[in-house]
């Protein structure tokens, strides 16, 4: 299990625990966590579980394929050098305590 922090645009944090192997994106949505709309379930086709992660965290969390590059380029909110889309993120022991900043639009 791995730690999750979420920060909304409010400033509100949401802290989750998530199984390796588990997206960003799923333990967002299991738990609740406003801002991660998530509309097309995990399938790197739509740009609405775009996230910030923390710097620290961002080189640990992959590399970001060709699919992901072209949805983040159309995401609502600014794209920011570590932004992701939180479905093509996989927990690992070495995410733990991953923080991710929610932007404050998501389509």
């Amino acid at each position: 299990m791995a730690k999750v922090i979420y920060i909304a645009s409010s400033g509100d944090e949401y802290a989750v625990e998530a199984a390796a192997g588990d997206t960003v994106m799923a333990a967002a949505v299991r738990s609740g966590v406003p801002g991660i709309v998530a509309e097309c379930g995990g399938n790197c086709s739509c740009a609405t579980c775009h996230v910030w992660v923390d710097e620290a965290f961002a080189p640990l969390t992959g590399t970001v394929g060709e699919a992901e590059e072209d949805l983040l380029d159309m995401a609502v909110s600014e794209r920011r050098p570590t932004s992701r889309l939180s479905c093509q993120i996989r927990i690992t022991g070495e995410l733990d305590g991953l923080t991710v900043e929610i932007p404050p639009e998501q389509p």
